[in-house]
């Protein structure tokens, strides 16, 4: 963490992980590591799964998200939790902000990060 318990946004490197899909990676502790989502209007996540449990919270903007069988429309103020293991993708309808947590944190956003 670039300032012990606080990491501002412009300390965060914002990194293009897909086509349209850029991520910071926020405050981290030994149980948890929350990061910021932006997905441009398009954007797809393709479906995928890992260990990881993940939660999270669209600030603004609209995603198709697909968890397991399920597909919803999920929109600003919305929530979406995925249980480590199971298969999820995500496809932008707008542009849009989100906040995931992950539990245990994810090693490969950790490296990626510095």
């Amino acid at each position: 963490m670039p300032d012990g318990y606080f990491v501002s946004a412009n300390e965060a490197e914002q990194i293009e992980m897909w086509e349209g899909v850029y991520r910071r990676t926020m405050a981290t502790t030994d149980e948890a590591m929350l990061c910021e989502f932006y997905l441009l209007r398009g954007a797809v996540v393709q479906a995928h799964s890992h260990m990881n449990d993940q939660v999270g919270y669209i600030i603004y903007g609209k995603l198709e998200v697909t968890i397991g069988n399920q597909v919803r429309i999920c929109v600003a103020g919305d929530s979406y939790a995925v249980p480590g293991g199971v298969a999820h993708s995500v496809r932008a309808l707008a542009d849009t902000l989100a906040i995931d947590v992950f539990s245990p944190p994810r090693n490969d956003y950790r490296t990626e990060a510095r």
